[in-house]
């Protein structure tokens, strides 16, 4: 399975970003896809996740400000992040889960910047 992001870039204080993720290769059962983000020396942590039956969540510190959304026939992910603030600045990578069992297995994108500053 291979995970391209895309959408990532410099904006300025209250901006929007959108960012995708497509999903592509032996993709079959998807449970999970998400977003998580990461500051250089700082844990990954999570953005927002879409489980296949649609339940959202979403980190305190983006609730209300982003949205996930999925597009089930292109396999693909979205991130629409609205009043960016500095602290949003991280690479954010797309994150996706799929079967159970002896055929579970996890997947991440390649990561895009996300850098929010004036």
């Amino acid at each position: 399975v291979q995970l391209v992001e895309s959408g990532g870039g410099l904006v300025q204080p209250g901006g929007s970003l959108r960012l995708s993720c497509a999903a592509s290769g032996s993709i079959d059962s998807i449970n999970i896809m998400g977003w998580y983000r990461q500051v250089a020396g700082k844990q990954r942590e999570l953005v927002a996740t879409l489980t296949s039956s649609g339940r959202e969540d979403y980190a305190g510190s983006v609730k209300g400000r982003f949205a996930i959304s999925r597009d089930k026939e292109k396999n693909t992910v979205y991130l629409e992040m609205n009043a960016l603030k500095p602290e949003d600045t991280a690479v954010y990578y797309c994150y996706l889960d799929q079967g159970y069992g002896l055929g579970y297995t996890y997947h991440w994108g390649q990561g895009t910047q996300v850098t929010v500053s004036s």
